[in-house]
């Protein structure tokens, strides 16, 4: 019999756990080396509550659920979404992984959380032990906000943090494998021996084609939408055939990018070195050329990269940037602007191709929402793509992807694929439900997908779209198509809103507004109600309409109408692919 050893009183553990931890080291310790040690005793509850608008974190939180219940551990999986908030008090470790998006805002599952945390209606959390995993992207200016605020806000309430926040920065494995490991060893310390416990890949890729393993898609068809105008929109399909790749409707296809190879030679020639090799992902030697190419981040600015640039460059104008610590001063001068910028205009003192790249990102997969249904196209995947071009400091720019999809497809290339699931997206499973969908612009794609894909399995509801551009006679996508789904009868109401075509500006939420009587209806009946689209700007006013609408035609206070709302999101009735 080995005795146990005895935690100080002051340890941050429970009598059992102390007790358990105890007999844990004792048995250890008598264990011959290499020989696995077995602890029975009282199991750690953990509960890990995922804020997800995609998909991302919910998958890195199940990942984390296989992790615990391969050891002492009593976990819990809820979503944030229809978490009960009178449980948050008695809560022993909260795990936390929550994403951002739009403008900082939290995930559409955790607004009502987020707002009641953040208020006077909180409760003291004395006695809850938590850690959070944030989920970001450091090119938009507030990186991370939600977890942030939400860490910050937990511990204010008197909780106690297991393991310090953790931010990640578009990368998830590496991260998530630092913040999995440090909280399960402050939740069950252990040695590297002896592991009952084990962390499981953050990736969680299965074999075949994944975001790590990219399926070279031929392409089909590439084609502009747009009957001349300005706006540029392409018809991308990809032939999926032999990829063992699947996906359904709702869900994104992640297309690998390559830098436009004038700029990357640009920037080459502009350098203080003689440009040689770097090692890629595979860790295998390649020019540097090929490594802007493909490999790294030349498109966007941000604060972390001015940061590390001043520090190699001397500029007083990027030192006063730094110091002032302006949000809007960063945002004002990325915007527009693009490595070769940096370059050329703020020279930096880098000793060779490997110290260049060291202070640049990864150039990261896009995530385009699907526009085909794979019943109505099977083997292939269709894409909307909107292509950006524009004037800035005297260059001629345009977004990576969209160009590359545009421009840079010829000579047989094969664009790198993944399908990224986005079950937060997904029609309703009863065929016989109604669906609303506002989707404007390149917002119209998902919803080709949906009713596609309802059409072929026979649904019985009732579709309406709305959908609006600058203009009827250029920038009616997908015309003939929507067109013959209201002679066919299948599209009941194909509403459009043509912004310039007439003196004042008309937008999708104002035809809202105009039918709101009939949509209420709809709502009231059951209907589904879906947006897609920009966050920024549509969706805040899409949603601002839909709360005016349950006001005027329900007959709702403003609080009552935010509450319907809330309870449609709640019954996922209300479901947004906003970005």
């Amino acid at each position: 019999m080995v005795s146990p050893i005895q935690i100080p009183n002051d340890a941050p553990f429970s009598p059992e756990q102390r007790a358990w931890l105890g007999e844990f080291l004792a048995k250890m310790l008598a264990t011959p080396a290499g020989e696995p040690t077995v602890v029975s005793g009282p199991a750690v509850s953990v509960t890990i509550l995922f804020a997800s608008q995609t998909g991302t974190s919910e998958g890195l939180a199940k990942k984390l659920l296989k992790t615990l219940k391969k050891g002492n551990f009593e976990p819990e999986l809820q979503d944030i979404a229809t978490y009960d908030k009178e449980k948050l008090t008695k809560e022993s470790n909260l795990l936390l992984i929550t994403s951002t998006y739009g403008d900082g805002e939290p995930p559409d599952s955790a607004t009502d959380f987020h707002a009641w945390l953040m208020s006077d209606a909180a409760p003291s959390l004395a006695g809850v032990s938590f850690s959070v995993l944030a989920l970001g992207d450091s090119s938009y200016p507030d990186f991370c906000k939600c977890g942030i605020e939400f860490d910050t806000r937990l511990e204010a309430l008197g909780a106690t943090r297991i393991f310090p926040r953790v931010d990640c920065d578009v990368e998830v494995d590496e991260p998530y494998a630092e913040w999995s490991k440090g909280v399960l060893a402050k939740l069950s310390p252990t040695v590297d021996t002896v592991a009952p416990i084990g962390l499981v890949d953050a990736s969680g890729e299965d074999e075949g084609y994944s975001k790590k393993n990219p399926f070279p898609a031929p392409v089909l068809t590439n084609f502009n939408l747009n009957q001349g105008g300005d706006k540029e929109t392409h018809h991308v399909a990809l032939s999926l055939e032999g990829s063992g790749l699947e996906y359904e409707v709702g869900d994104a296809l992640g297309v690998i990018p390559a830098n436009p190879p004038e700029v990357v030679d640009e920037i080459i020639a502009a350098l203080p070195f003689k440009a040689g090799t770097v090692p890629d992902p595979k860790g295998e030697d390649i020019s540097l050329r090929d490594a802007l190419i493909y490999h790294y981040d030349i498109g966007t600015i941000n604060k972390s990269l001015i940061q590390k640039w001043q520090a190699r460059s001397g500029s007083p104008f990027l030192r006063s940037l730094i110091e002032a610590d302006d949000k809007d001063a960063f945002k004002e001068f990325a915007w527009g602007r693009d490595l070769v910028d940096l370059v050329i205009n703020y020279p930096a003192d880098f000793s060779d191709s490997e110290d260049f790249v060291s202070v640049l990102k990864k150039l990261q997969p896009r995530l385009y929402s699907i526009a085909s249904s794979p019943r109505a196209h099977p083997g292939e995947v269709h894409l909307c793509v909107g292509i950006v071009r524009y004037k800035s400091h005297g260059r001629v720019r345009g977004g990576i992807c969209s160009t590359y999809l545009s421009d840079r497809l010829s000579d047989g290339v094969k664009p790198g694929v993944f399908v990224h699931v986005n079950k937060a997206f997904r029609l309703p499973s009863d065929g016989a439900t109604d669906v609303i969908m506002v989707g404007p612009g390149t917002g119209i794609a998902p919803f080709r997908a949906f009713l596609e894909d309802r059409k072929a399995t026979g649904a019985a509801g009732k579709n309406w779209l709305f959908f609006g551009n600058p203009h009827q006679s250029t920038d009616f996508l997908y015309q003939d198509e929507l067109q013959q789904f209201v002679t066919d009868g299948f599209l009941q109401k194909l509403d459009l809103a043509w912004s310039r075509d007439q003196k004042e500006k008309v937008y999708v939420q104002n035809l809202m507004i105009s039918n709101g009587a009939e949509l209420w209806n709809w709502l009231q009946q059951g209907a589904a109600f879906y947006v897609c689209g920009d966050a920024s700007r549509m969706a805040k006013d899409v949603d601002q309409a839909l709360n005016q609408i349950a006001e005027q035609h329900g007959g709702l206070t403003s609080e009552e109408a935010a509450a319907f709302i809330s309870q449609l999101k709640k019954d996922k009735r209300y479901l947004r692919d906003v970005y």
